[in-house]
């Protein structure tokens, strides 16, 4: 457990925040330029989030910032912090991995602020580091043991052979994943992703997450891809390269968005684009655990051809009559017929969902592209709906999802 922080130091770190939202972004840039000037460090990160955009750099830089201004209101982060442990997690780092980010940091606060950075402020700011650092620790110990002491559990890195490679439409391919040692594996919550570690020849190693795409079931996974033309070229690896009979490599199923595992109101499931893969996961866990739920799944594509898992999403309804689905196309092709291939044309909406859909009374589970959902995470709340009602699951920096 971290110790409480001193007063003195609360209030330093709160006379800090003018500075650092001024130039928290400079700092965060040094800081990530010192941390990967260590490879090992830098083979930690998933460095498609480290592209052009900055939208890391920008994304911990508001992160420092709501930290100083919530240090006497904790509970606040906590859902943040919750989100990082499960991150954590996924990306195999480990308590030794901290002092690294705090050398970084602390250096780089030094380096932009120079005469305004006193010792007082860089200790500070260091005892605050460890306060949260320590409780993050303290979370990824809890939820690592919660995996080893599960069936099918691991820590680390496992080694999965693909054992089908499903074309699902004409963008998103579907891989199963065995484990080669042939032992049973961890059953994950619904709505829940693998981290893998992908070795292109030729290019430095990629992390990437991606939801897994079938209900618990402790024999496999299945993740469904969708083949990215832009971007640093995990997707494409996965449909260009990987056959049947290769092997990859993850760690545990992790993430904070999943379904309960006794839901108690009604839920609706909104996706838009591949944004499906999760919600393809509660549907099967809903269809075989829960099939008296009140539950509805809308889903929005472009058209029958970029639609996938279509037919396996109307045999799940088919076969749990309290699941309805309903399905809009915004560029539908002339073989799709409205009321027999979707059940919209354009865009879902919030009108649409409110007239159709129990929206205030059901948990909401959302997962697309940043444009959906910075619609509806915001879309949802100005309908009535609790915030404690809305899920979304964002892969990426935060601050990529609610920029304007």
């Amino acid at each position: 457990m971290s110790e409480p922080l001193s007063p003195a130091t609360i209030a330093i770190v709160k006379a800090t925040v003018p500075a650092l939202a001024q130039h928290g972004t400079a700092i965060t840039k040094a800081m990530y330029a010192r941390l990967f000037e260590d490879d090992h460090i830098r083979s930690l990160f998933n460095h498609a989030n480290q592209g052009e955009s900055g939208a890391q750099v920008h994304a911990l830089a508001a992160a420092i910032v709501a930290y100083a201004q919530n240090i006497e209101n904790l509970g606040a982060l906590v859902p943040v912090v919750e989100r990082i442990a499960y991150k954590h997690v996924g990306y195999h780092i480990l308590p030794e991995h901290y002092p690294f980010v705090a050398n970084a940091l602390l250096a780089a606060i030094k380096e932009v602020l120079g005469d305004a950075a006193t010792d007082d402020v860089l200790g500070a700011w260091g005892e605050a580091y460890w306060f949260l650092a320590n409780i993050l620790k303290a979370r990824e110990v809890v939820l690592r043991d919660e995996i080893m002491r599960s069936e099918g559990g691991w820590n680390g890195w496992r080694r999965f052979v693909v054992a089908d490679k499903i074309r699902e439409s004409s963008v998103i391919t579907s891989f199963i994943l065995r484990p080669e040692d042939g032992g049973p594996v961890l059953r994950h919550k619904p709505g829940q992703y693998l981290t893998f570690r992908l070795k292109p020849e030729g290019v430095p190693e990629l992390k990437r997450n991606y939801s897994i795409s079938c209900g618990p079931n402790g024999e496999y996974y299945r993740i469904s891809v969708k083949r990215e033309e832009n971007g640093q070229g995990g997707s494409r690896f996965l449909h260009d390269h990987v056959q049947i009979g290769d092997v990859l490599e993850t760690t545990p199923p992790a993430g904070d968005f999943f379904l309960a595992e006794a839901p108690q109101r009604p839920v609706i499931l909104l996706s838009g684009g591949v944004g499906l893969t999760p919600m393809v996961s509660m549907a099967e866990a809903i269809a075989r655990d829960h099939p008296h739920l009140n539950a509805h799944y809308v889903h929005g594509a472009i058209n029958s051809e970029t639609h996938a898992m279509d037919a396996h999403v109307r045999e799940l309804a088919a076969a749990c009559p309290t699941l309805k689905i309903s399905t809009f196309y915004s560029d539908p092709l002339p073989a799709d017929e409205l009321g027999r291939t979707h059940q919209g044309e354009g865009f879902i909406s919030t009108d649409w969902l409110a007239a159709n859909t129990p929206l205030t009374e059901a948990d909401i589970f959302l997962c697309g592209p940043k444009p959906f959902l910075r619609t509806f995470v915001a879309g949802l709340s100005l309908a009535g709906v609790a915030s404690d009602r809305i899920h979304y699951e964002f892969f990426g920096p935060a601050d990529e999802l609610m920029a304007a």
